[in-house]
């Protein structure tokens, strides 16, 4: 049994995500940075089929260590993908029993001054690779996940702890963590947050929640696995972003049918507006697709087990699926404002047919009443 576990070593992750520019050039980004940056490699463990990887890997900078406050420095990276998301990383290491844990991560969790450490480190280094930057932005969306590494959990007698054990034993402990609750939550909740929770060795635990994780691993897999949950929060970003990005075209195309509804000379120009809104749903549909497939691990059992378990957690099928939505409305009405263009095009050319016609008449009678 667990309950006098003696020892947890590991560290807290702090992952905050900025959509911070249209797009980011990776390989103009690598000549700015130098040896500070690199692809990020070796993420998944050399058992993973070699399919299993990104399509195009993100650039990590390893930076100096930041002050956080009371003289704590935490290791720092910064994350750049290509999708102009940059991931600021914090880790800060701890050892202690499960209260002593439980009360650091709570407080680092709650700590809100810490988002505008990070967002300060992100801005500060985008303004450093500004050559590489694609048309930024000002006002960033962001995302942040806790994710709570346990690298070592040792029982009374020196021995590491099986993830069955600790389920069995600490279940609520867990459960505190992946919420960042100093305080127990009910056993329904508990359930519920369990459900998501998978093992692949005995000695492995993942439980994946909304606002944080918690993974007990070795170090080598559970980068992985780390990768695979900061995958998932990326896509809930830039899902989030197109989804406001389609709402705002939405309403523009909207005003657009209202103004030039009842004037018919004014309908002559919805080709060009029509144009102009389906290009950009047709960039959005593909933006949306590479964001899918940025990495290719769906034929990996257990990370694309993760993966699913992850975005299902933190919402990114809603997100996206509101998206394909928007994307949808947004091709009919592609198509009605083309055939609303059509419509008045065959008024004005059967109009004009009719007033050749009648002028027609009108000439012939004019050279009738001259010949008589």
């Amino acid at each position: 049994m667990l309950k006098d576990l003696v020892l947890l070593r590991g560290c807290f992750r702090l992952l905050f995500l900025y959509d911070v520019a249209e797009a980011i050039d990776l390989r103009r980004l690598r000549e700015l940075l130098g040896p500070r940056g690199g692809p990020v490699k070796g993420v998944f463990p050399r058992r993973t089929p070699e399919y299993v990887r990104f399509e195009e890997a993100p650039i990590i900078e390893h930076v100096e260590p930041v002050n956080l406050g009371a003289g704590q420095r935490v290791a720092c990276s910064v994350k750049y993908y290509s999708f102009a998301v940059l991931v600021v990383q914090l880790e800060v290491p701890f050892e202690g029993d499960w209260r002593a844990v439980l009360a650091q991560a709570s407080r680092w969790m709650d700590a809100a001054e810490i988002d505008s450490h990070a967002r300060e480190i992100g801005r500060r280094h985008v303004e450093q690779v500004a050559p590489a930057i694609i048309r930024p932005t000002q006002d960033w969306l962001d995302e942040s996940y806790f994710i709570i590494s346990l690298e070592q959990v040792i029982k009374p007698g020196g021995e590491p702890a099986k993830a069955a054990e600790l389920l069995a034993d600490h279940a609520s402990e867990l459960v505190q963590l992946a919420r960042g609750e100093f305080t127990p939550l009910a056993p329904k909740a508990s359930a519920e947050i369990l459900e998501a929770s998978i093992s692949y060795y005995p000695t492995d635990l993942v439980i994946v929640g909304s606002t944080a994780a918690v993974i007990y691993d070795r170090a080598e897999d559970a980068t992985a696995t780390f990768q695979v949950l900061e995958y998932a929060k990326m896509q809930l970003l830039e899902f989030r972003y197109y989804d406001g990005l389609m709402t705002r075209l939405l309403s523009d195309v909207y005003d657009a049918l209202e103004t030039k509804r009842n004037l018919l000379l004014q309908r002559w120009s919805l080709p060009r507006d029509a144009e102009r809104f389906n290009t950009i749903r047709l960039d959005v549909m593909e933006l949306t697709e590479r964001i899918d497939n940025a990495i290719k691990f769906v034929s990996d059992v257990y990370y694309a087990r993760v993966y699913r378990i992850a975005a299902a957690r933190l919402g990114v099928s809603e997100y996206r699926n509101l998206v394909d939505a928007k994307l949808r409305t947004m091709g009919e009405l592609y198509d009605f404002m083309v055939d609303q263009f059509n419509e008045s095009r065959s008024f004005v050319l059967e109009l004009a047919v009719a007033v050749m016609a009648l002028l027609d008449v009108i000439l012939f009678a004019i050279l009738l009443a001259k010949g008589g």
